[in-house]
């Protein structure tokens, strides 16, 4: 085994744990994320770190960093659910009907993470979303989808996040 080869699997193997600490925990910088790759036994200089994030795709929140989903075909539906119930307690501060679309409402550049895990999630009755920094709109085939969708996403929210929707 040559030193490249066993570099690449170093690198492929720390980029697996990355992946793993920020979609299980909140991890808000860089240094944080070093001290917990230190603990598993990772030192990464900050260079690497930056670019092991760059290459990731991770998306800076205000709760953190977000990394992008697996792509739905691969992973099992109860998986998907839970992922998806999981970014909404998190990101998601209202949610509404509207017709036929379901709006939204998140804190700033957290709109990204929650659409595309919506998308990933493969829910039924969602025809599409589209996503600006803090609001994502939901086109859903009726009115009556509309509604359901709204309950559905509402569910993981805490009851502060879900009752908002009657003082907006």
């Amino acid at each position: 085994m040559n030193i490249h080869s066993h570099d690449r699997r170093h690198g492929l193997r720390r980029r697996a744990q990355i992946l793993e600490l920020v979609r299980s925990q909140a991890v808000r910088s860089q240094e944080q994320l070093g001290q917990l790759l230190r603990r598993r036994g990772f030192a990464v200089a900050q260079p690497t770190l930056s670019r092991d994030i760059k290459e990731l795709g991770l998306a800076r929140t205000p709760t953190g960093y977000a990394a992008p989903a697996v792509p739905a075909d691969f992973v099992p539906d109860t998986q998907r659910q839970a992922t998806v119930d999981r970014v909404l307690a998190q990101h998601v501060l209202s949610v509404q009907a509207a017709a036929s679309l379901v709006v939204v409402k998140t804190p700033p550049a957290s709109a990204h993470p929650v659409a595309r895990a919506l998308d990933e999630a493969a829910l039924p009755g969602i025809v599409g979303t589209i996503a600006g920094d803090d609001t994502i709109f939901i086109a859903a085939a009726d009115a009556a989808t509309a509604l359901a969708l709204e309950r559905r996403l509402s569910s993981p929210l805490t009851p502060t996040r879900r009752d908002r929707r009657a003082r907006v």
